[in-house]
């Protein structure tokens, strides 16, 4: 699929300054939105950049100083989960 919007030329010419390339700005852009919005997770993250593992992913977020979606809930979920692990082995 192909997402394009229109810009008005002159501000077409002003941000074609300020951005390399607009159209990979706004495609971060939407990445990271959707990602803190937690629309969807690292799988999908890692998918729409195209690297193929989870630590790329983690070090693009990382590189653009976005925080992973980590909440306490997940790690209280997290430390249930060890808990019934390690309980269940004894």
């Amino acid at each position: 699929m192909t997402v394009s919007f229109e810009l008005p030329p002159d501000l077409e010419r002003d941000l074609e300054g300020m951005f390399e390339n607009i159209g990979q700005a706004a495609k971060e852009a939407f990445i990271i939105q959707g990602y803190q919005d937690r629309r969807f997770g690292i799988s999908t993250l890692r998918r729409l950049l195209g690297v193929s593992t989870r630590w790329e992913a983690e070090q693009w977020l990382a590189d653009h100083h976005v925080g992973t979606n980590y909440s306490v809930e997940d790690l209280n979920d997290d430390r249930q989960t060890l808990h019934q692990v390690f309980e269940n082995d004894a």
